[in-house]
């Protein structure tokens, strides 16, 4: 008894006897099950996967993790991916997203729907002069300025003013051949005739021809009236020039009435026409808005500009329009030929150079799923898009968010605006870690 004491007391054995313990328990705690830690770890992510969150690596897309954290290979912050929930019929090509992915993105989605196709189109311009009330005033006689009545631009003038005084020798020579045809009336009757008609084409009055006749006295001066009321636009001779027939002294514009005239770009054309209604406004005249119609459309494009001239006539009784002033239209315009179309906002398009695509909306399922659909766009809307076909009335279509669900796709290897469905390198890849 007392040698089994002294075994038992001895340290060698004691440490013995209590390693053993700690082995025999570990085996029963950890072992007995026939299960590790790690194996517990993955039961437990796989029952997440199949009923929760789905978070993966924008880089290593083979990665599924069932909570947020870093990628195991290159430390990036995880994504969520889908929900894996839900039950229903899900294309195998479409892209589902959470509810949390889904307001991390910001997606949103719109109904689309038949309506017209109207676009905002907007114009700039200058107030100009009406060409046709804008008159020459011109020298009917070959002579020398005498003197001058309107001396500067942007003068106003009234119809029939005295505007020029022209010195003619030949008109002088003119003058005195009417006199002596009258001495010879008796004998030569047509000859005084055709004195007068060479002073009517000098633009000499009837009146004037008669005082002549009467006075008997010649003048080598002509007076010039003007004959259309309205403002200098250019003056083009001074006092003391030599001139000669046909030479433009002046020319004159009423500015009653002037045009609006606007550029516009060749994709906005096909949304104008004549007798179009807009409003326009000036930075001269702050605060008012003025209406108009189209009265005509320059059917030449400007080589340079890529535009054409829009004229809009404007009344100006009141003189508060001046030439040169800028303008600025707008007008909601309906595309001809197409009164009742599909429109969608230009942010659910997305474009790879030879397609359109948008992304749709998955019907009567609880988990947002979304499918790429290629559409064959119409004429552009400023902010929106015809859509000739591709889309269905009531379909629903993301309008914000469309590429990160394009990312989406690609890094599952699915159709995208990328690789158009063909299998990537990218889903096909894997790391061994």
């Amino acid at each position: 008894m007392n040698k089994l004491k002294n075994i038992m007391s001895s340290n060698a054995v004691r440490y013995g006897t209590v390693l053993l313990a700690g082995v025999l328990l570990g085996w029963l705690v950890l072992g007995g099950g026939g299960h590790t830690h790690e194996d517990a770890h993955r039961s437990e992510s796989a029952g997440n996967e199949e009923h929760g969150m789905i978070w993966t690596c924008s880089m290593h897309p083979q990665i599924r993790m069932d909570k947020p954290g870093k990628c195991p290979l290159c430390a990036m912050d995880l994504i969520p991916l889908k929900s894996a929930d839900g039950g229903d019929a899900i294309d195998d090509d479409a892209i589902q997203l959470s509810k949390e992915a889904m307001a991390l993105a910001n997606i949103q989605t719109s109904v689309v729907g038949h309506q017209a196709a109207v676009k905002d189109v907007q114009l700039y311009g200058t107030i100009q002069v009406d060409e046709r009330l804008q008159q020459s005033q011109t020298s009917h006689v070959n002579g020398r300025i005498e003197h001058l009545y309107v001396n500067f631009t942007g003068e106003t003038v009234k119809q029939g003013q005295l505007i020029a005084t022209v010195y003619s020798p030949e008109l002088l020579t003119a003058q005195q051949e009417l006199l002596e045809a009258a001495k010879l009336t008796d004998l030569q009757p047509l000859l005084l005739e055709a004195a007068k008609e060479k002073l009517r084409l000098w633009k000499m009055s009837e009146d004037q021809v008669a005082e002549v006749l009467t006075s008997g006295e010649v003048s080598p001066l002509v007076n010039i009236h003007a004959n259309t009321g309205g403002v200098v636009i250019t003056k083009n001779v001074n006092q003391g020039d030599y001139i000669t027939q046909g030479t433009v002294l002046y020319n004159i514009s009423n500015l009653s009435k002037l045009w609006a005239i606007f550029d516009a770009y060749e994709k906005d054309l096909p949304f104008l026409k004549t007798g179009d209604q807009l409003e326009y406004t000036l930075q001269g005249v702050p605060g008012k808005v003025y209406k108009g119609k189209i009265a005509f459309i320059n059917p030449m494009i400007d080589a340079a500009s890529r535009t054409a001239k829009v004229r809009v006539e404007a009344d100006n009784s009141d003189r508060n329009l001046k030439p040169e002033m800028y303008a600025t239209a707008r007008i909601a315009a309906p595309l001809k030929g197409h009164a009742n179309e599909i429109v969608i906002p230009q942010s659910a398009v997305l474009w790879t150079g030879k397609r359109s695509i948008v992304y749709v909306k998955q019907p009567h399922t609880s988990a947002a799923a979304f499918k790429l659909r290629e559409v064959v766009l119409g004429p552009s809307l400023g902010d929106q898009y015809v859509v000739m076909s591709g889309l269905e009335n009531g379909e629903e279509v993301v309008t914000n968010g469309a590429f990160t669900i394009d990312a989406s796709a690609q890094l599952e290897g699915k159709a995208s605006m990328m690789n158009n469905g063909e299998p990537t390198a990218l889903s096909g890849h894997q790391h061994d870690h």
